[in-house]
């Protein structure tokens, strides 16, 4: 995975994936990859970088 977690959500939504912000707590954001169905979840990851917070802002997910 790449080090960089904006670059990751971007290339998952690119490829048909979706992500989902599953938790927030403080500085710290947790995101789940899952298949392009929005099923089964593939993988997650959580992260404090504020490039991605500041991605995400306000949103929970890649869907609409």
């Amino acid at each position: 995975m790449s080090s960089d977690p904006v670059e990751v959500l971007r290339r998952w939504a690119e490829s048909g994936g979706v992500w989902r912000v599953l938790g927030r707590a403080g500085d710290t954001v947790t995101v789940g990859l899952f298949e392009c169905t929005g099923g089964q979840e593939v993988d997650r990851f959580t992260s404090a970088e504020s490039a991605l917070r500041r991605f995400l802002g306000e949103r929970t997910s890649s869907e609409g």
